[in-house]
């Protein structure tokens, strides 16, 4: 199995929002391992994507990279490992992001959408683009106050190529800001998440700027 340790996560900057009803076998708030996949599939997961976006040469896709308390979310700030939720990673072609080095690395998938929106109006040409797979992680949920919370997984290891996930919009469940996308590359995942916790499920196509506008602290 892979085995990636548990995130505390402390003082996270969620909005306030009423949990739904989850099955008491499926969520016990607070610290309860939720997903296991073979070890074998981590590895198959990064290496997939070679070859589906194009990289940082012809032909090439950039891997993926872990994410340290060095790093934080180009659009609001914050330390990405130091809060809850999905992380995104989003490497451009010929391009520094924010005035460095790719990749452009994000505390929330909404907030990646809406940076990448606004690049490719700028004629940006995307090389990779990155995302927590909560198929292959060991994720918790914990309680804050009225807010759900979906804990945190920054190594390399556990991204996904964001084309090839089901995303879960919108559902009752937090990361650091806010509602968010969800992303699992195991349909049946997705689907057994948001039967649990709502929300709606879109494939990266699917995710418009009008989808983004509803997200967050919405």
């Amino acid at each position: 199995m892979c085995d990636h340790p548990h995130h505390a996560h402390e003082h996270p900057r969620a909005p306030p929002h009423g949990g739904g009803e989850g099955s008491d076998q499926r969520r016990q708030v607070g610290d309860v391992t939720r997903r296991r996949v073979l070890g074998g599939v981590c590895a198959a997961a990064a290496a997939s994507v070679a070859g589906c976006l194009g990289g940082g040469g012809e032909g090439d896709t950039p891997e993926p990279v872990t994410l340290t308390t060095e790093d934080q979310c180009e659009v609001c700030g914050m330390v990405i490992p130091n809060h809850p939720g999905p992380s995104t990673e989003i490497f451009y072609r010929d391009e520094q992001p924010s005035g460095h080095d790719n990749p452009a690395r994000f505390d929330s998938t909404w907030e990646a959408f809406q940076y990448d929106f606004e690049r490719q109006d700028r004629g940006w040409e995307r090389a990779a683009f990155y995302v927590t797979d909560y198929s292959s992680v060991d994720y918790t949920l914990s309680q804050d106050g009225d807010s759900t919370l979906i804990s945190t997984h920054t190594e390399a290891e556990a991204f996904v190529d964001a084309t090839e996930v089901t995303f879960v919009a919108n559902s009752e469940v937090k990361g650091a800001m806010g509602r968010d996308l969800i992303g699992f590359s195991a349909r049946a995942d997705a689907d057994s998440f948001s039967d649990e916790h709502g929300g709606t499920l879109l494939s990266f196509g699917d995710v418009t700027r009008e989808t983004v506008a509803g997200l967050g602290m919405n």
